[in-house]
């Protein structure tokens, strides 16, 4: 890890040790850290997960929580400030940057003949 993003992981692990969840962590990591982006916190985020020392759940869960959500904002999915457990199957909204980059990622996907020929060789074992 670079020097400034071993100070994110700290001041990250420190303040999820002294209770510190969402909005609040964030504001001491940036505190701490004045010059960080939102990019580097979530990086910090995922070694502190991937970290065998750090063991304490709620740790992990405030960490893996500031990392999903500002993961998420990134990409430009919304937030809804008033989510309800209740799943009503509709898929999170993204922004239409977001839409139209997958679209001329997956159009870029050179299409082959492989899927057809498996799908052939599958048919003629059964």
């Amino acid at each position: 890890m670079g020097k400034k993003l071993n100070k994110v992981y700290d001041a990250l692990v420190n303040g999820a040790a002294d209770g510190l969840v969402g909005e609040e962590l964030y504001a001491y990591v940036t505190e701490k850290c004045p010059k960080t982006s939102s990019k580097r916190v979530v990086k910090a985020s995922l070694f502190a997960l991937s970290d065998p020392d750090v063991k304490d759940r709620a740790v992990l869960e405030a960490i893996y929580a500031l990392a999903i959500r500002y993961r998420f904002s990134s990409l430009g999915v919304e937030e809804d400030p008033h989510e309800v457990d209740d799943d009503d199957g509709s898929a999170p909204s993204i922004s239409q940057e977001l839409k139209n980059r997958l679209e001329t990622t997956v159009s870029t996907i050179p299409s082959t003949n492989e899927d057809a020929a498996m799908a052939e060789i599958a048919k003629s074992v059964h």
